[in-house]
Order: structure tokens, then sequence, then C-alpha cells
């Protein structure tokens, strides 16, 4: 029955790719070696029709096609998500689209979120390692229940890899600090002091990384947006 469903998803999916999508994908960096050219709003369609199925993202990721694992990514339950198969996927990462839709629909929302964090954000590889921050961003913007001390070390991560200049890497690292900073209202002024510290850095990469994150997090709406929050006993 599996087998038949993937083949059914295979169809629908070359039914529906379309050269101009592939060509748009191309431009925005999201380049795989099996690829359809689907629209994201056309797969969440798909997703909400499938349901969540374990045993069918498995299948769909073991295709290689790139819409089929992003509808893998969309559909697994998050339950039944193991190390192993995080660490399995996350090698399987050839661009960032996958990468993010992963950590921000389903590896975020596993118990095994935080450990991968701490492994992937050291790791050389360039999607690997970007999983590890793009993971920690999708906490700080979903995890309303862990105190603040993951989070804490979140921010140790992110000044300890904040020199590589890889361009996937140093926009999630960018995308984390903002995140934490933006999103944890006690955690605030530690985002803003360690941005300032970058955005001084005699390092290029750093210095990006910590301007743009003072950017954001010093501005009135994200200090509305915070004041908000720990009004209403966010953390």
């Amino acid at each position: 029955m599996i087998a038949a469903e993937v083949k059914t998803t295979l169809a629908w999916l070359k039914r529906r790719g379309t050269k101009a999508n592939r060509e748009g994908m191309t431009h925005y960096a999201i380049r795989s070696e099996k690829i359809f050219g689907v629209s994201v709003a056309t797969l969440r369609q798909r997703a909400e029709m499938l349901g969540r199925n374990h045993e069918l993202a498995s299948a769909l990721w073991d295709t290689g096609w790139y819409e089929a694992r992003m509808l893998a990514a969309l559909v697994d339950d998050p339950a039944r998500v193991t190390p192993a198969q995080m660490d399995r996927w996350c090698r399987d990462f050839d661009n960032w689209a996958i990468c993010d839709t992963a950590c921000f629909h389903l590896f975020d929302r596993t118990p095994h979120a935080f450990k991968k964090v701490a492994t992937w954000a050291g790791r050389k590889d360039e999607f690997v390692k970007r999983a590890g921050f793009a993971l920690l961003a999708s906490l700080a913007l979903h995890d309303k229940s862990s105190p603040d001390a993951p989070f804490v070390r979140g921010l140790s991560l992110i000044e300890r890899e904040s020199t590589d200049e890889r361009n996937f890497v140093k926009k999630a690292v960018n995308w984390a600090l903002r995140s934490i900073g933006g999103c944890r209202p006690r955690l605030h002024t530690s985002a803003l002091d360690l941005s300032r510290r970058l955005a001084a850095s005699p390092d290029k990469t750093a210095r990006w990384i910590g301007k743009d994150a003072v950017r954001q997090l010093g501005s009135p709406a994200v200090a509305r947006r915070l004041a908000a929050r720990a009004a209403r006993g966010k953390r």
C-alpha cells in the first residue's frame, strides 16, 4: 500500500512540475539532482490530502526527489522520528529549502531537537551545520515550554560559529540569533549584547551577523512585541 501511495504521489508531483518553477528554484539557490519544479503552495495541498504518515514519509524520502522529501517533512509524525532518522535525513540535505523545511516543520517538534542542535552546529558539512542553527531558530520560534537554559547554550554556539563565512551557514547563525533575541523576552538583552559584540568583531562574517541582528533586535517593533509577551507571562 505504501509503495502504491508513493507511486501515485510521484505521478501527481510530476504532472504539476513546471520548467518555470524549476528555473525559479535555481534562481533562489534551490538545487537538487532530482526535482520536478512544484510550488510550495501545491506541496502543502498534497500534504493536507495525505495527512500524518510516518511510513509514507520514510518511503517518500527514500525516492530522492526534492518535492517528495519536502512532503516527507510535512507529513511525518514527530513522535515517531528517531535521532538516527534525523541524522540520516540531515546527511541528505542538498539545499537550504529542504534543510529549513525539515527543521521548521518536523525536527523542532521532536524530543531530540536540542541534542541535534549541539551536535550539528559543530559539523563541517555546510547543510548539516546550517541544520543545527536552522533547528535552533525554529525552536526559538515554536517552543514555548522549554526553559531558557538550552537557548543560552545556543547563544554560545552562535558566538563560537560566527566566523564561518559560508553563505548558508552564516545566514542560519544570524537567523538563530535574531530568533532567540526576538522571541524569548528574558534573553533579549543577552542576544542583543552578543549581537553588539559580533558587530564590533574584526571578522567580517561575525560583523555582518552582528550588525544585522542589532538592527532587528534593537528595533521598536521587537521591543513592543517582547513587552507584550512578557505582560502575558510568556517566556
